[in-house]
């Protein structure tokens, strides 16, 4: 009997892209948790190691915008999520989009897959599709473009989401904590339906069960309709913070916004202007429909205070499993540290530093994967938020984006303007640069032990330059190394020597 006749919900085979970004992070152990055989496409599958699930799912290498990957991926699949896009990779990324889910869909097809479930973007009812950003714009192309597809399919249209780590609480967040009286746009006067992350993955696990027969969009949002400026507000009531006065104007346009909001937030203005761009209008949703098939249960959807409230325990908890800056930053360097030392006789510039460290292997250790954030970079703080700074302004993600956990590091993780490519440990910590610069930067902390038994400290900082600036970078930053890599690599050791042994 087939199993569209059958209405009790039974384990699936599901894949998922976009594992390695903020919602696809946490859609996969909720999937596993219900029962599903998850497998993954990700371009860097590495950067899936580490998370509490991987030994639970399968990881396989590929792209949505090529069809040979999908092909191999697909084998088996009756449930597929797209949970990606290429917001802001270059001019042309509404083409790449637009391809990107062609491609899936026809290899979707050809594969027999059953169902495609889609989160898209919510956009205003009434209004033009010509007057909307290119971000929601394209997010609408991409859904239309699944259910015109021989697919059945879902797209679900969310807002603002709320939830720890995510890219819209974090500019909700910090805009309320540093500024008591703001001088903002006018979009703050817009009305918006947020949604607790939680009910968008209780929405998006429920995809899988849906009847064959439906094909269609749902607009999904929590029960509170309001304005950016309530929004604002509620957070500081929430927070404890003290009243915030707000004064819009309507000359801040969402690009002059999306500088303002990435001056005073982690969110780099890249990300910051389509999120300011989607708030130009209303975003409400127009019906929820949803529940037909996904029922409410008690305080379902979540009220935007407890979903605040969550958001907050989980930070206060260090509890945040995926953040914003998860996925990789548009046009950062991705290339990986080269084996060939020579690197097929390529410049690569070194600043090597070896110290004996007054400790164990486990303090010093300890010290060197809880490097970054609150903790600082043990060298010269006024250079690191100067170059901060100076990233920032050139569109750069700066030295704010933090770190996802206090005290533990995984591959993938965003740590300031470094992302960390390689992690052994107890042994080694390999930070790929993700600021602006003219070449392709890394640092290496090492945690070692010499003939005698004696802890070492080995800390290498690379650079490939690119072009003649890149070259005259080097040697511009050259004189400032000793003060920089050295000060680092000696305050490093030191503060080993200051931790408690472990019991």
């Amino acid at each position: 009997m087939s199993d569209s006749n059958d209405s009790s919900p039974r384990p699936r085979h599901v894949l998922v892209t976009g594992a390695t970004g903020y919602i696809g992070g946490r859609l996969v152990p909720e999937l596993l948790a219900a029962g599903h055989r998850v497998r993954c496409l990700a371009r860097s599958p590495e950067k899936l190691r580490d998370h509490p699930w991987a030994g639970q799912a399968q990881v396989v290498r590929g792209d949505v915008t090529d069809a040979g990957s999908l092909a191999e991926a697909f084998e088996g699949i009756e449930v597929a999520y797209y949970l990606v896009h290429a917001l802001n990779t270059g001019p042309g990324f509404e083409d790449t989009d637009r391809q990107a889910a062609r491609t899936f869909a026809e290899q979707a097809e050809a594969a027999g897959v059953r169902r495609i479930v889609y989160l898209g973007g919510l956009t205003p009812a009434g209004v033009d599709e010509r007057e909307l950003s290119a971000h929601l714009r394209s997010r609408a192309e991409v859904g239309r473009i699944f259910l015109d597809s021989q697919v059945p399919s879902a797209v679900l249209r969310a807002a603002v989401i709320i939830g720890s780590g995510s890219a819209s609480f974090e500019m909700l967040r910090y805009l309320t904590e540093r500024l008591p009286v703001m001088v903002t746009p006018s979009w703050v006067r817009t009305r918006i339906q947020p949604i607790a992350v939680r009910d968008v993955l209780r929405y998006l696990v429920a995809g899988a069960e849906l009847p064959a027969e439906v094909n269609r969009g749902f607009d999904i949002g929590g029960p509170d309709v309001m304005t950016y400026r309530d929004m604002m507000r509620a957070y500081a009531r929430v927070a404890g913070l003290s009243h915030r006065l707000i004064v819009p104007v309507p000359l801040l346009t969402p690009r002059l916004s999306s500088h303002w909001v990435g001056l005073i937030t982690p969110v780099p203005r890249q990300i910051a202007r389509p999120l300011a761009e989607s708030l130009r209008h209303e975003v409400v949703c127009q019906e929820h429909d949803i529940a037909a098939y996904v029922p409410d249960g008690p305080g379902r959807p979540l009220p935007f205070a407890q979903a605040l409230c969550l958001a907050l325990q989980r930070i206060q908890d260090a509890q945040v499993t995926t953040r914003w800056s998860s996925a990789s930053v548009p046009g950062a360097p991705s290339d990986p540290l080269p084996t060939d030392p020579d690197w097929a006789g390529g410049s690569l510039y070194t600043d090597r530093r070896t110290l004996v460290v007054d400790a164990s292997a486990s303090a010093l250790w300890r010290v060197i994967e809880g490097i970054g954030g609150d903790n600082g970079w043990y060298s010269f703080p006024l250079a690191w938020a100067v170059r901060g700074w100076l990233d920032r302004l050139a569109g750069g993600v700066g030295l704010r984006r933090g770190r996802r956990d206090a005290h533990r590091l995984r591959v993938g993780d965003s740590l300031d303007f470094w992302r960390v490519e390689e992690i052994e440990a107890g042994r080694l910590l390999r930070l790929r640069a993700e600021m602006r610069l003219p070449g392709l930067a890394w640092l290496e902390m090492r945690v070692e032990q010499d003939d005698a038994g004696r802890t070492r400290y080995r800390q290498r900082a690379l650079f490939h330059p690119r072009g003649l600036a890149g070259h005259a970078y080097w040697w511009a930053v050259a004189p400032f190394h000793a003060v920089v890599f050295g000060g680092m690599a000696r305050n490093i050791t030191e503060a080993a020597g200051r931790e408690p042994e472990s019991t």
